[in-house]
């Protein structure tokens, strides 16, 4: 019988059959899959680009370097086998995403989301009323992973209050996107959150925490520049949130005791461990929390009038994992209380897998570190490398209009740019949000700038300026990396 050879023997003598390719033909996947983006988004699918269409678009991109490769004579097996690899290396974000998914479920259904919400809302006052939008939305968008959502219930809301006061349309939808993507990034249960890291190749807790070198300092700005505002602000009347309160009170069960569930899970971060635990347990928490609590919730969603074992099984597991809504009396808020568990996380987990046989087959036919030695060449320092990387994701929120796909292709090219220099892939995933995600929302013909303005009733040219946070993010990252601020290298990660 013939005996298999070992895997490294297999690699080592696939990547001795084909020769270097040359930048151009490296590149022809790239453009490809910019072009089929381009067109996908703007001329077919618009804002449903991301409903299946621009994952597929993705496996295309893998079938154009596929050619390429079996043109430079890559064989078939050996682009599987590094499309396989590359799955194996998203596995944790995977199954971290679906846990994200199951935690936001019950976190709904235990009241927890909604009793930030109630406590969150209480903090507006007429003259510091921009900074408060800011809190609130930042703190909204931290329980529910989601600026879209934010922005569609509170941001209305607050946007509707700030008319009512007199101020501009354009300064209060700039403070509810600030916080909202302050938010929407910092959140374990945001999707580009796990996204970034997935793609860089990183932990999520970990870059959540190297996050906050460029975030924090971004938001404290963002918070004095809408305080020096709101101070020279002349507003009319009393923000009436009476109703909104009552609604959320009459429907859920409000206490401070439940905050013990995100305090748990924070604690359990800050000890670093592993990050599915410590989703899983809070999870958990929250579906005992949510029996105990919201009783009167479990069993609306398990449709019986008083609660037994079975009913609330039903119930806490159609929150984990499948759409779950409540609703209350004010149309406003309901669509901030719906929840779709982990289901909910399954086109992100698709637009990874698809990202990885696109990030796979371009490693197999090596144009990844073909386009990685060029940008080495050209940025020849580490501020062009991190200057580059923002450079690529504003250019793709601008030219393939998805914030997802902002974070991927370039996600997916410097990857091995970033290791060959010796940084941590941290890095890579924090410049990634600080120029990818946030940015996404001032492009009016991305989803994200479309689907927001849309929203809120105000364009994207009259909330640009406003949109501190957004704009001032991709700037905060090349300040720290241009005065060496704890740039994080491999030998120092741990």
């Amino acid at each position: 019988m013939k005996q298999h050879e070992p895997l490294t023997d297999q690699k080592n003598k696939y990547s001795t059959t084909h020769k270097e390719l040359s930048i151009g033909n490296a590149l022809i996947p790239v453009v490809a899959l910019i072009v089929m983006l381009f067109y996908n988004v703007f001329f077919v699918f618009g804002d449903d680009a991301l409903s299946g269409s621009n994952q597929f678009i993705l496996l295309l991109g893998a079938v154009v370097a596929a050619v390429v490769g079996f043109l430079n004579k890559v064989t078939y097996r050996h682009m599987i086998d590094e499309v396989a690899n590359n799955l194996k290396t998203a596995t944790a974000a995977l199954l971290i995403l679906l846990m994200v998914g199951a935690l936001a479920g019950t976190w709904l259904v235990s009241g927890i989301i909604p009793t930030m919400i109630y406590y969150g809302l209480q903090i507006l006052n007429p003259t510091f009323f921009l900074v408060a939008c800011v809190l609130i939305c930042a703190l909204i968008s931290i329980a529910t992973g989601s600026s879209w959502t934010t922005s569609a219930t509170v941001g209305i809301a607050l946007i509707g209050i700030g008319e009512t006061l007199g101020v501009s349309l354009g300064m209060t939808a700039g403070a509810v996107l600030s916080g909202a993507y302050f938010g929407d990034k910092m959140s374990p249960l945001s999707d580009t959150t796990n996204l970034a890291p997935a793609m860089a190749g990183g932990g999520l807790f970990s870059h959540i925490k190297y996050m906050t070198i460029t975030t924090v300092p971004t938001f404290i700005i963002t918070i004095i520049l809408f305080l020096i505002i709101g101070l020279n602000l002349e507003v009319s009347g009393t923000p009436d949130i009476s109703d909104k309160l009552e609604a959320i009170g009459k429907a859920f069960y409000i206490s401070p005791l439940l905050f013990i569930v995100p305090i748990i899970v924070i604690v359990l971060i800050i000890k670093k461990t592993p990050p599915l635990a410590a989703l899983l347990l809070g999870t958990l928490l929250a579906a005992i929390a949510a029996i105990i609590a919201q009783p009167h919730i479990l069993a609306q969603i398990s449709g019986v009038e008083s609660l037994d074992f079975k009913s609330a099984y039903k119930a806490v597991m159609q929150a984990m994992t499948v759409e779950t809504a409540v609703e209350t009396s004010s149309t406003e808020l309901n669509d901030l209380f719906s929840s779709s568990g982990m289901s909910g996380m399954l086109g992100t987990i698709w637009l990874i897998i698809c990202a990885m046989v696109f990030g796979g087959v371009m490693d197999a036919i090596g144009a990844l570190s073909r386009i990685s030695k060029a940008l080495l060449n050209v940025a020849t320092s580490t501020f062009g490398l991190f200057a580059s990387t923002v450079a690529s994701c504003l250019a793709l929120n601008v030219t393939a209009s998805d914030q997802y796909l902002a974070l991927v292709v370039p996600g997916k090219m410097f990857k091995k740019a970033y290791k060959d220099k010796g940084l941590a892939p941290e890095n890579l995933s924090r410049t990634l949000e600080d120029s990818g995600t946030v940015t996404s929302v001032l492009v009016p013909w991305n989803t994200c700038g479309a689907y927001q303005s849309g929203v809120l009733g105000v364009s994207v040219a009259e909330y640009f300026v406003y949109a501190f946070f957004n704009w001032i993010s991709p700037f905060m990252t090349l300040f720290v990396v241009a005065v060496n601020f704890k740039i994080k290298t491999i030998k120092s990660d741990s």
